[in-house]
């Protein structure tokens, strides 16, 4: 064979690898094992199978499916889940000679995993389709099935894939949570379909604690938001073989899916690459509480944090800080002192209290008790060394163990008053302790005559000398006929908003402050100072400093810090206004999103403003943003929904969701946040009269953004000194943040990152409702601002 011949030969060689190589990418034969950092890729490259980590600091690695086209690590199915590897290569994924999918221990040459199906051939092999199914099939005959992931989910529940009861084995299908965000092991939540056609979710695959409700043609009962979202088709299936349900994308470039999360509540996700995040747009059920013992023994869980909602019940502590670090609550909570049931019979050692906790959702499992009395009651569980609690109304209930599902705050029907069992040294002493010495007793009584006499001269003191001096830090609490005086009778009225009237007052020293008269606050006084005492903690430069307040009879009033340079709107809108400079508003649009994101994100508790707008935002002397109101719409309470909706209409700041009548999150700030940006970059109102939809401008600045126009957008008294890129971000983000669904919009973390251009920002799309306007046939329609 000559030199050429056999460069030709080479080349054809080389050729039919790659040609092999491409063909088998997708697949693990007989003679294609998969070790190490190997992978294979779905053919139209959607899907990647290998060995992969959720926690890089162990040495815990798993066979799983991921997305290769979203940025986040997201597997989607595991197989060894319950047993990982120490080290991948010296692990086989491999085709057995009894011809199984299995993965092997090549060291102890012991079986780690396998698909352990009945097999009919002597060639199989295992593809990874495009829609994240992994097959096991017949190598010569593609329709010759034995076995596939989608029939074996683990979490994830995948479009195109199903949930199916077999009506002839009785055998459901089954998603099973992960144990922790890191570790993908069976958790205690699971959702199957029943023999009744409805999906319920499950604790320890016992306790049902959510359903889907029944299908009614259309959707799930108890889910109604299917039929507002267009993105997915839906199939229902109930014959005589089998019953199950199936979604699928309509749109092949949306990545969306269904998981069993590890807070035990279906959640329906989508992949927003824009913020590289996955943003939910519908859980069930949609209050966290209702999850069967997500907090674990003796923790108890509260609706009202929106992060964190579990907290271990006076006299115990957390049993793992790492594993609720991770959203494992399941291990729930110890005792901190052990009880003196059956230990120490010291004489001066006190016997088991009870502690008082009321307006609780009452734990599960209760035994019942003949008691005349809530003395009896009591001492029946204190009797028993294993009771730990006991409640009495109509009857006497104990429980024995621990304690699950406790909520606190809470005004349910099964509510109640629970009295749980600690170690006297958990409680405070009462004074008339027989066990207490006599010395302590009248050293204790000295001490209160004491503080009585010097509490007596303080208020005198104090009365005589009223100081009006506000110190840094701390709030003072104003009498109404003094803030009325320094007022002028609330003559000089600096403005009105959602929640009262502002006027300008001077303290005595000269201070000059604004105060709020608030309107429809029906809360008691005790309550109105307990929210307001947890908004004087907050510090933030962006956020507006309260000084004090008054609580008198029906009158309730806040007291700020005075902003020389008024409100945001008298200086986007007024001609007579000076006109702000472009520097000046990105600086205005960056510190309000940073105040936001405090408030969302760095509080104890997340505080949603619900109110933004150009009024709510103070100017100081340098110009500088304060937001102003935060924390109010709680104040209000459920009033306030009627107040904000009938002082805006659809077109202004007010969110879809909340027209919706749907749960207000964070991502109705981001909403309003977003209106409020356009207008800060066009110098116009949002909902300035319009003679036809087409000049709405959050439509045109959506067309002009999509279109790379933005110089357009800008307030034309600039005569276009602007910085274009900060221009081009600031219309990028406000088209991000005035999205329909609130998963699709970014955090107010992610809008800050952004606007300091720490984050790139892609082209955002038309929202629904947007494109709608320019439908033909829209009449043509004005809003009056």
């Amino acid at each position: 064979m000559t030199p050429v011949s056999r460069r030709i030969v080479l080349i054809l060689f080389l050729i039919s690898l790659t040609i092999c190589a491409s063909h088998e990418s997708d697949s693990i034969n007989i003679n294609k094992p998969l070790s190490g950092d190997q992978k294979i890729t779905s053919k139209g490259g959607n899907f990647v199978l290998g060995f992969f980590t959720k926690d890089n600091s162990s040495r815990r690695f798993y066979i799983g499916i991921w997305y290769k086209r979203v940025s986040e690590l997201t597997p989607v199915w595991v197989a060894n889940r319950a047993t990982p590897v120490s080290d991948p290569t010296k692990s086989l994924l491999h085709i057995s000679h009894e011809g199984n999918l299995v993965l092997q221990d090549q060291l102890a040459k012991s079986l780690i995993w396998s698909t352990n199906a009945t097999i009919s051939s002597y060639s199989t092999v295992a593809v990874l389709q495009d829609n994240g199914n992994l097959v096991l099939r017949d190598g010569e005959n593609s329709s010759n099935v034995f076995w596939q992931s989608f029939e074996n989910p683990t979490h994830t529940w995948l479009s195109g894939g199903k949930l199916a009861f077999n009506k002839r084995t009785g055998v459901s299908q089954r998603l099973t949570s992960w144990k922790n965000p890191e570790n993908p092991a069976p958790g205690l939540f699971s959702l199957e379909i029943g023999q009744n056609g409805q999906y319920i979710s499950q604790w320890n695959m016992s306790k049902s604690y959510w359903t889907t409700g029944p299908w009614d043609g259309r959707t799930f009962s108890q889910v109604p938001v299917m039929a507002e979202h267009f993105m997915f088709d839906y199939t229902y299936v109930n014959n005589s073989e089998e019953i199950y349900f199936s979604f699928s994308v309509i749109d092949n470039a949306t990545i969306a899916r269904l998981i069993m999360d590890v807070s035990g509540q279906m959640k329906f996700l989508k992949w927003v690459e824009a913020v590289r995040v996955w943003t939910q747009f519908w859980c069930g059920p949609e209050a966290q509480c209702q999850v069967t013992a997500f907090c674990g023994p003796f923790g108890s869980c509260n609706e009202q944090r929106l992060r964190h909602k579990c907290t271990c019940v006076k006299g115990f502590s957390q049993r793992s800080l790492k594993d609720w670090d991770l959203s494992d609550y399941s291990g729930g909570c110890t005792r901190i002192t052990p009880l003196q049931c059956g230990g120490n019979t010291s004489a001066y050692v006190e016997e088991d209290k009870f502690l008082l906790i009321s307006s609780v959702r009452l734990p599960t499992d209760a035994q019942q008790f003949q008691a005349g009395n809530v003395d009896e009651c009591e001492q029946a569980c204190l009797n028993n060394c294993s009771c730990t609690a006991y409640s009495y109304g109509t009857t006497c209930s104990l429980w024995y163990g621990g304690l699950l599902n406790l909520q606190d705050q809470y005004d349910g029907a099964d509510g109640g008053t629970l009295y749980l069992r600690l170690a006297a040294s958990e409680l405070p002493r009462h004074h008339n302790n027989r066990r207490v010495p006599g010395i302590i007793a009248g050293g204790v009584a000295a001490s209160f005559v004491g503080a009585l006499v010097v509490w007596v001269l303080v208020t005198t003191w104090r009365r005589r000398e009223r100081s009006w001096v506000l110190e840094k830090g701390a709030l003072v609490v104003f009498r109404y006929n003094d803030l009325q005086r320094v007022t002028h009778n609330f003559s000089d009225k600096l403005g009105a908003g959602s929640f009262g009237s502002v006027f300008k007052g001077v303290l005595p020293d000269s201070t000059i402050v604004a105060v709020k008269k608030l309107q429809g606050i029906r809360q008691g006084e005790k309550q109105f100072r307990a929210e307001v005492s947890t908004l004087g903690t907050i510090q933030h430069v962006n956020l507006v400093s309260l000084r004090g307040f008054c609580a008198e009879g029906t009158e309730r009033l806040l007291v700020f810090d005075y902003m020389p340079n008024g409100s945001l709107d008298s200086h986007l809108f007024h001609s007579n206004a000076k006109v702000l400079d472009w520097s000046t508003r990105y600086r205005i649009a960056l510190g309000i999103a940073r105040g936001l994101a405090y408030l969302h994100e760095k509080c104890r508790e997340c505080i949603i403003h619900c109110d933004i707008k150009p009024e709510n935002i103070l100017l100081d002397a340098a110009f500088n943003p304060i937001v102003t109101d935060f924390g109010l719409a709680k104040l209000l309470g459920r009033e306030f929904s009627h107040v904000l909706t009938s002082l805006r209409g659809t077109i202004g700041y007010i969110s879809p969701e909340w027209i919706s009548g749907l749960a207000i999150t964070p991502k109705a700030d981001v909403y309003s946040f977003g209106m409020m940006l356009l207008e800060i970059i066009s110098g116009k109102r949002n909902t300035k009269q319009i003679k036809c939809w087409v000049d709405y401008f959050p439509l045109k600045a959506a067309i002009q953004v999509r279109e790379g126009m933005v110089d357009c957008l800008l307030d034309g008294r600039l005569q276009g000194d602007a910085n274009m890129d900060e221009l081009n971000i600031a219309c990028k983000v406000a088209c991000w943040c005035i999205q329909d669904m609130e998963i699709e919009r970014p955090t107010m973390g992610m809008v800050v990152l952004m606007l300091e251009g720490l984050m790139e920002v892609s082209i955002p799309p038309i929202s629904a409702f947007l494109q709608g306007l320019v439908h033909p046939g829209e009449q043509n329609v004005a809003s009056s601002d």
